[in-house]
């Protein structure tokens, strides 16, 4: 295959409003009937000489610190070979190597788009192929502490999760209030529990909530005995203590889950081999794209242990769809007031609560690349800005 000289990269910020949800005081949005949320988003363009255009967008999580991450490294980028993913991978490594990193994720996903519009392939067959429908958990957005809202009190959360079972889910996650409030938290887990019986994988994220180690341990007693399928980032310090959760996993039975906040291949290896964690956790935009998240998940399945990918994303369905060491798509975050999840920046491509089967699976996008055409129309319609260098 001839090199693809890279001749221009664009990145767009787009504006718009969420409806369906909330944003708190704090800092994380909330289930809430008629709420309205203002987002920012990024569509990544590269543009080949060949003619063929790799695409990626995003939004929560890494925002602007990686537009501005690939905007300061653009014009080293132009006249690259694009296909040559893996070199581009370890020189922004190396450049970035005092910074977090965040620009590498979009881009490398990007360039895989090339790379499957050029050989007229899905991703997911690129990367080999293990499956194309692939098991998915509903996962909710964070309670509303006014208790007035769809997700207000643990009653309300044992609806919805009831509600996703009628769907078709045979997994659910909670993400509670974010207060710290264990007392409320194990009245969640315990009421959902009760409410979706016990053949329903349960999963529990305080999202870094609980402030102390004792706070941990007592909502994972909890766990246990509701026998959750896994407890996710619940401390301050992000998860990166592995000499806590090393001493936490042998007084708990639930498995931890962990890494999310942390970056890249050896940090995640570090964290794993020093006992910080049963399952691995993965992002295609935080940590490296899709070559990082491959790396992670080759590593993990040498280990024998599983990887989880974050969030939603079709980048996502492409890689658990290439991966046999992975349990479930992460259809989050919703709520009774929110089934629409994905921005609308796709013509054929949506993420919603509702699109699961009847065994609770979704489908994998079939098209070159990525296999999700952008939606022009309204991404012109919702740019506020946009950087090109060529």
């Amino acid at each position: 295959m001839a090199a693809q000289r890279i001749q221009s990269v664009t990145i767009r910020r787009l504006r718009w409003e969420a409806h369906g949800r909330r944003q708190e005081a704090g800092f994380y949005p909330t289930a809430y009937d008629g709420g309205v949320t203002p987002q920012t988003g990024y569509v990544l363009e590269i543009r080949t000489d060949a003619g063929i255009t790799g695409e990626y967008t995003w939004t929560t999580g890494i925002n602007g610190h990686a537009a501005d991450h690939i905007a300061s490294i653009a014009g080293w980028l132009v006249g690259q070979d694009a296909m040559q993913r893996e070199r581009i991978w370890n020189e922004l490594r190396r450049v970035w190597r005092k910074y977090d990193q965040l620009g590498l994720g979009p881009l490398d996903c990007a360039l895989w788009d090339i790379a499957g519009k050029t050989y007229d392939a899905p991703l997911w067959e690129l990367l080999g192929g293990y499956r194309t429908r692939l098991p998915a958990y509903a996962s909710t957005l964070f309670g509303d502490d006014a208790g007035v809202g769809p997700l207000g009190t643990p009653d309300k959360y044992a609806d919805f999760a009831q509600h996703c079972v009628s769907l078709g889910y045979r997994a659910v996650k909670l993400h509670g209030w974010n207060d710290g409030d264990i007392r409320r938290e194990i009245d969640l887990v315990r009421t959902v529990r009760e409410a979706v019986g016990p053949d329903i994988a349960l999963m529990l994220d305080p999202s870094g909530a609980y402030r102390t180690f004792a706070d941990i341990l007592t909502v994972g007693r909890a766990l246990d005995e509701a026998n959750f399928f896994w407890f996710e980032d619940p401390g301050m310090e992000g998860g990166t203590s592995a000499f806590a959760y090393d001493k936490l996993r042998g007084m708990l039975r639930t498995p931890f889950l962990q890494g999310e906040h942390i970056r890249g291949l050896q940090a995640h290896m570090d964290n794993v081999i020093a006992g910080g964690t049963d399952f691995m956790r993965a992002d295609a935009g935080l940590d490296g794209g899709v070559t990082g998240v491959l790396k992670i998940a080759h590593a993990a399945e040498a280990l024998g242990i599983d990887v989880e990918l974050h969030a939603t994303s079709p980048v996502h369905r492409h890689l658990m769809a290439s991966l046999r060491n992975s349990n479930f798509y992460e259809m989050g975050l919703v709520a009774p007031s929110l089934n629409d999840i994905t921005p609308p920046f796709f013509e054929d491509y949506a993420d919603r609560l509702d699109e699961v089967d009847a065994d609770g699976t979704v489908g994998v996008p079939s098209g070159p690349g990525l296999g999700t055409p952008l939606n022009r129309d309204w991404i012109a319609a919702h740019e506020v800005d946009v950087f090109v260098a060529d």
